[in-house]
């Protein structure tokens, strides 16, 4: 879907220097290597508001970690409405013509974080494959991992509160209660007071069990590979048909011809 490419510039000559300065997630991803980093790590913020807004989406589920951009995402759309509000009225598409969406955080994990460092983001580009869970791995690597996670000495407090200052014991409950569909405050019930010798093996076996199934639908899936080519095909069109006539408009509202 050309459509975003051809969006995200457009959004480029709207989006300020200054918005893209305080992302967070580029400072932890670039590092000390700041200027070395690509422009398109630096940009990517600006093509996910064009991923967003080229549906006209007023909804978005995230995580707590991509807050930050769906704001600037609203940041962009507000400007461009305000920049070009004479020519979107001209046109009749009405006062607004992107809606300024709202993030959707549900659920105990909103960060899942990584298991070697509960500071960190639990992350693929991560060099140490023990600091994730892979939708791939079998029952040995989850389990291993999961016996590998940093945790602290402490027994497992009785009430979330005691996780405050506990990154990585707040980590695990956290990915225990979100696989188990349960609040912080249901798991501690059960493991509070317990040491994590007693803690890892049992959230180990909830993982093994929740992922077991996806990791067999991804190797029969994988085993398949024209009918993925066919799902991303029909996808591919289903968004064209929603796209299109949107990025129409855009070019309308910004005088591009063509």
């Amino acid at each position: 879907v050309s459509g975003h490419a051809e969006l995200a510039w457009v959004f480029n000559c709207v989006a300020r220097i200054g918005w893209l300065n305080r992302m967070t997630q580029f400072k932890e991803k670039a590092g000390k290597n700041r200027e070395k980093a690509s422009v398109g790590l630096y940009d990517y913020p600006v093509l996910m508001a064009a991923d967003i807004l080229l549906y006209h989406a007023d909804k978005v589920p995230v995580g707590e970690d991509q807050k930050q951009h769906l704001e600037l995402t609203r940041d962009i759309a507000q400007k461009f409405n305000n920049d070009y509000a004479q020519r979107i009225r001209e046109l009749g598409l009405g006062e607004e013509f992107f809606p300024l969406p709202e993030p959707v955080i549900t659920g105990p994990a909103t960060r899942v974080m990584s298991l070697k460092d509960g500071t960190k983001k639990m992350s693929k580009s991560d060099p140490s494959d023990l600091s994730r869970i892979n939708l791939s791995d079998d029952a040995d690597a989850i389990a291993k991992k999961i016996r590998k996670a940093k945790t602290d000495p402490e027994p497992l407090p009785e009430a979330v509160e005691g996780l405050k200052e506990r990154p990585e014991a707040a980590n695990l409950v956290g990915i225990y209660a979100a696989l188990a569909g349960l609040p912080k405050e249901k798991v501690l019930e059960e493991f509070g007071g317990r040491g994590f010798a007693d803690f890892k093996p049992a959230l180990a076996e909830l993982t093994v069990e929740k992922l077991a199934p996806i990791n067999a639908e991804m190797k029969r899936l994988l085993e398949d590979p024209g009918y993925i080519d066919g799902v991303l095909a029909a996808g591919a069109e289903r968004a064209r048909a929603i796209a299109e006539p949107i990025w129409a408009d855009v070019k309308r509202i910004v005088g591009f011809l063509g």
